[in-house]
């Protein structure tokens, strides 16, 4: 199969992409790389660089035949940091490119939203049927483009996945995710500031996203929106679970972030995946990252720094 990976330099990317090259498919990995590019070259991959919110740069064709849209201006700081880009990326290119891929005839679209966009909710068991009440302007460019994609479900398979937060680690790596950050805070501060502490947030291992996004692929008979989180913690008990590795001091102070979200996944389990990681295996595997020395506190591994660094904050 041919796959067109938009965001494939990103986060996720990285991991998705040779995994989907270890089962023999073609992958074309299209990305503005802000962040760089980790890629190991491959006979069957092609990068292209070029910036999604303009569709005549997207290599879109007729032998496409599936795209996973990654591309997005990732997590709540960042969009509300500039929502005009968020809207332009998250929400106005996914618009663009599901209609030119509907004209071209592209049958199959896999997209990445997000567990937040159902807002803060008091329902223990918050599944897919429930109402979306997005409070950031990442969690609205989710909830947008997603309306927009079923719109397109007479015309092609169309595969929402909504994560939880993603952890573990990964070449383009980033350390402003709950439970890379706290690990990362223990390692490289000696000590871990929580902020509040009690707010719950739903968590994924990056190889069990990666290969939810690769059992989709292969079972297009499973069609419309998936939740994707297996692990619904609050940061406080996450910073916990770091100390039980790395023995340093938890302080906890006051906050006004208002973000709490938890997610129920028995929909996509009720089609026969099964994750096989979690939270403390993405601890352990960034501390092995950290004191063999691949992995270290760059700023380019923390969005939000980063946009602030270079003039993305307009």
């Amino acid at each position: 199969m041919k796959i067109l990976v938009t965001g494939g330099c990103g986060y996720k990317g990285h991991v998705l992409i040779p995994k989907l090259l270890e089962q023999g498919h073609q992958v074309i990995a299209f990305d503005i790389q802000w962040f760089g590019n980790f890629l190991e070259n491959h006979e069957s991959l092609e990068v292209i660089k070029g910036d999604v919110r303009n569709i005549e740069e997207v290599p879109l064709d007729s032998s496409i035949d599936c795209i996973v849209h990654f591309s997005s201006i990732a997590n709540d700081p960042c969009g509300d940091l500039n929502p005009k880009l968020t809207w332009e990326v998250s929400a106005l290119a996914t618009m663009q490119l599901a209609d030119k891929a509907k004209r071209i005839g592209i049958k199959r679209f896999i997209y990445a939203s997000s567990g937040s966009v159902y807002g803060i909710k008091e329902e223990e068991r918050v599944t897919e049927d429930l109402e979306l009440k997005p409070i950031s302007e990442y969690n609205k460019t989710k909830m947008v483009a997603e309306r927009v994609l079923l719109s397109y479900k007479d015309d092609m398979v169309v595969q929402i996945v909504r994560p939880a937060t993603v952890c573990g680690y990964s070449p383009r790596m980033r350390l402003d995710v709950s439970v890379n950050l706290l690990t990362m805070h223990a390692l490289s501060k000696g000590k871990i500031t929580v902020f509040g502490g009690k707010q719950v947030r739903p968590n994924i291992h990056i190889d069990d996203i990666a290969d939810m996004y690769i059992h989709l692929i292969n079972h297009p008979e499973h069609i419309g929106i998936f939740n994707a989180g297996f692990e619904n913690m609050s940061i406080l008990d996450i910073a916990k679970l770091v100390t039980k590795y790395i023995p340093v001091e938890i302080e906890v102070t006051e906050s006004n972030d208002p973000r709490s979200y938890r997610i129920n996944s028995d929909k996509i389990i009720n089609t026969g995946f099964k994750p096989k990681k979690g939270v403390e295996i993405a601890i352990q595997e960034i501390i092995e990252k950290y004191n063999s020395g691949v992995l270290k506190d760059e700023e380019k591994f923390h969005n939000l720094k980063w946009m602030q660094s270079n003039s993305l904050s307009k």
